[in-house]
């Protein structure tokens, strides 16, 4: 009996780190997708937020009639709807008025802390301890954003420029969206992914609407490039519908912390794919600022897990 529950503690526990990998090698992809759709100004930031929401939340509905009714207890609701607030509105938001004033490559850096966030959500929450070792780790992180927006304000060959303002607007994206996963991981286990994830896209598509709805109108679908159709398409079903399902099953399955380190899938498939068509440029300053962010987030890691093992 003890081999059985072992077998599939560990089968439940493959099965969350391959969502996890997955969701996150979609997130990268997003980035370079996001860029590319923004920068033409076909669409505005809030009328892409709004698609994207409307968008997932039709199809989260309308798998949950295929599916056993579950009734959401009336006291989670205001639960669902923080978590909407987090997860996906202001995470969605500050990404998408980031995307046009920060490169690819600078994003990703950027979005890589989201374990540090994370650390200290854990430290506040369920009182994990924080070393020295981690401090400091946080600290040289920190330093390498802070080189990264001091470059990015000198920085003036090249026509893709980042900002310090885009680079803030990123900073608070993995913020919010470490809370999310900090915060809400009992109320996901209580409920299927589909249930509730139809409520969050709800909530945030209604909360969208009165800011956005003049802009909807704005976009002349019937002119927009097969490209940017099939990019939309892909933000969509992708990037929303799909990592929005397998984030929660990552969440239900693996700590926080171990999810949340999955964001480093996140900015070798952004600098990877930018670089190859030619959306980023390498410089030896991002790269000080990529290893300097990186070692802070090592450095953490591996205080972490030592303090785990005691």
């Amino acid at each position: 009996m003890q081999t059985i529950l072992l077998f599939m503690k560990e089968k439940n526990s493959i099965i969350g780190h391959i969502a996890c990998f997955t969701a996150y090698l979609i997130f990268g992809l997003n980035i370079v997708v996001c860029k590319d759709l923004t920068s033409s100004n076909a669409i505005s930031p809030l009328a892409l937020f709004t698609l994207r929401s409307l968008g997932a939340g039709v199809l989260f509905w309308f798998i949950s009639f295929f599916k056993p009714k579950e009734r959401v207890e009336r006291s989670d609701l205001p639960k669902i709807f923080a978590a909407s607030v987090l997860g996906f509105f202001l995470t969605q938001i500050t990404f998408l008025m980031a995307i046009s004033q920060i490169t690819p490559m600078d994003c990703s850096i950027v979005a890589s802390l989201s374990p540090l966030y994370t650390m200290f959500i854990a430290a506040f929450a369920i009182k994990e301890p924080l070393s020295a070792k981690k401090i400091g780790g946080v600290t040289l992180s920190l330093c390498g954003v802070l080189y990264l927006i001091i470059n990015s304000v000198t920085t003036t060959d090249t026509a893709i420029q980042t900002t310090p303002v885009g680079v803030l607007l990123i900073v608070a994206n993995s913020l919010c969206f470490s809370l999310y996963l900090g915060i809400f991981k009992p109320t996901i286990e209580k409920y299927s992914v589909v249930t509730f994830m139809k409520w969050i896209f709800l909530f945030a598509t209604v909360m969208s609407l009165p800011f956005s709805a003049k802009e909807l109108v704005a976009v002349d679908f019937a002119a927009l490039p097969l490209s940017y159709i099939a990019e939309l398409g892909f933000l969509i079903i992708c990037a929303t519908f799909v990592t929005y399902f397998l984030i929660p099953i990552g969440q239900k399955r693996l700590r926080p912390t171990l999810v949340s380190m999955y964001s480093y899938v996140q900015p070798i498939v952004a600098i990877v794919v930018s670089i190859c068509v030619g959306m980023d440029t390498l410089s030896w300053q991002k790269v000080v600022a990529a290893v300097t962010v990186f070692s802070g987030v090592i450095i953490v890691s591996r205080s972490r897990h030592k303090n785990v093992a005691k």
